[in-house]
């Protein structure tokens, strides 16, 4: 099992120092599929780097739009390509598709519209990242940053009808908890489950550091189902990564092992 934290490539050396295995990296910040290739400069970024930068999140900006009448595929097909082979190049795996401002659903836009809109994007998507050997994952969102795709269980209907092997699952414990959704919805979804998010419910800080979030049902449905990929922390005010990433890590390995 590898933890890793989201966090810019540059911090790399206090993550590592910290004992976590990896970085979780910005799409928008590293791989800026909307800039040329000559001035693109996340190689020179990721290159120095202690820790391997198998992932990164938010795949698509904000005004790039999937959903609603500004939704063009004609706009999206090359910033996919820069992304995925970018992705590619600097050793990713994992885009986690998350992209609330991209997918939200315009007020007075019919939502059957809207999921064709993300299904077509995805399909179109899918075997760009497979050329690329990356796998996309779609992120759940609570309904207070998106009003679609606000459930693991809503997630796997994309990824049921897409069935593409690269377009996969992921949880993320916070929007997960924040929905009050059931552990059964996951544990159905595991077979496709391929990244993992973890924050505490309390304010979305790093696992335990609010005292309120018991990790220990959700790993054991994790660690039943034989996941043993990528696990990160992705929350607010984790700055501090020397000082407090060893402390949050042991909490995260203890928890996993009480599972």
């Amino acid at each position: 099992m590898k933890f890793g934290i989201c966090t810019s490539v540059e911090n790399a050396a206090a993550v590592k120092s910290a004992g976590w295995a990896f970085v979780e990296e910005n799409v928008q910040g590293l791989l800026q599929g909307q800039l040329a290739d000559g001035e693109w400069k996340g190689m020179d970024r990721v290159r120095p780097s202690p820790l391997p930068v198998p992932a990164a999140n938010c795949l698509v900006p904000g005004s790039l739009k999937v959903t609603g009448p500004d939704a063009s595929l004609d706009a999206l097909r090359p910033y996919m390509t820069n992304v995925l082979r970018r992705a590619r190049e600097v050793g990713m795996s994992i885009l986690v598709f998350g992209s609330g401002a991209a997918r939200n659903v315009p007020d007075g836009w019919d939502r059957a519209k809207a999921r064709r809109q993300i299904l077509d994007f995805l399909a179109m998507a899918a075997p760009i990242a497979a050329e690329n050997g990356v796998t996309l994952v779609a992120e759940h969102l609570n309904q207070g940053e998106c009003n679609i795709i606000n459930s693991v269980a809503e997630a796997m209907t994309y990824v049921r009808e897409i069935d593409h092997p690269n377009f996969q699952c992921l949880v993320d414990s916070w929007h997960f908890w924040l929905e009050n959704e059931p552990l059964d919805t996951l544990r159905d979804a595991m077979p496709w489950i391929r990244h993992v998010h973890l924050a505490d419910t309390e304010d979305r800080v790093a696992p335990g550091e609010s005292g309120k979030s018991d990790y220990r049902p959700f790993f054991g449905v994790l660690k039943r189902a034989g996941y043993d990929g990528m696990i990160s922390v992705e929350a607010t005010g984790f700055n501090d990564i020397q000082g407090v990433g060893p402390r949050v890590l042991s909490y995260v390995q203890s928890q996993w092992n009480e599972a």
